[in-house]
């Protein structure tokens, strides 16, 4: 059988955005709910490819165990409608390069990255 992940019916897209000096970063996140359904909660997952750490965050509660990192939404920010967007950013340390993360997956669905 076929398993398919569940989660945004119609899709959604990330913009990550990093803004980086010596060996620590701030990176930016949206979500933007390309379905046309609501959102009444979310739960961004991706994987670093490199050794990045998460030492702060804000607008979601983060996670990290190793390079796999989930991010779930605050309390005032869970809804994204229709079309609509949510953004949450942290801060974070690393060491040789500092590689974007090439997949997100919203409760379950793969996003598309912009």
């Amino acid at each position: 059988p076929t398993v398919t992940p569940t989660g945004v019916p119609g899709g959604c897209s990330i913009t990550y955005g990093a803004d980086q000096w010596g060996s620590g970063f701030t990176a930016s996140v949206t979500i933007k709910n390309t379905s046309g359904n609501a959102l009444s909660s979310w739960s961004l997952a991706w994987s670093f490819p490199g050794n990045q750490k998460i030492t702060s965050f804000w607008n979601a509660t983060v996670t990290q165990n190793g390079s796999s990192v989930t991010a779930t939404n605050a309390a005032h920010n869970g809804a994204i409608p229709a079309g609509g967007t949510g953004t949450f950013g942290f801060q974070a340390t690393y060491t040789g390069t500092n590689t974007a993360p090439s997949q997100f997956t919203l409760n379950g669905a793969i996003c598309t990255t912009e």
